[in-house]
């Protein structure tokens, strides 16, 4: 999608510190950091949010949480970790491209808020 900033950085039009990528998945440092270790995931194609991923792609999804839980041992996440999804705008889906925010690296709260 043209003006998806994840497409972009994808892409490669938009520089980003990737940690992971392979033909599926993109992995990077978020830029805005809310915890020590703060990594989004992403398919490389578009999907819109979690609503929109179709039963073919499903096994792209068991893809990406097997590249968080790789990320997070390469990351010494050995104390825990968050893995967040948010979706449309009343869950706090900022991108509409679908994205997984690994958090790490301090202790984390529940409810998040």
């Amino acid at each position: 999608m043209a003006d998806c900033i994840f497409c972009k950085i994808i892409n490669k039009e938009i520089p980003s510190k990737i940690i992971y990528e392979d033909d599926h998945v993109l992995a990077i440092h978020d830029i805005e950091p809310v915890a020590p270790v703060h990594i989004l995931v992403m398919p490389r194609k578009h999907i819109t949010g979690i609503a929109a991923v179709t039963d073919e792609e499903l096994s792209n999804i068991g893809h990406i949480y097997g590249v968080i839980r790789d990320i997070a041992k390469k990351m010494e996440l050995n104390e825990g970790y968050r893995v967040v999804l948010n979706h449309g705008q009343q869950g706090g889906q900022t991108v509409n491209h679908l994205h997984f925010h690994l958090l790490g690296g301090r202790s984390m709260n529940w409810p998040p808020g």
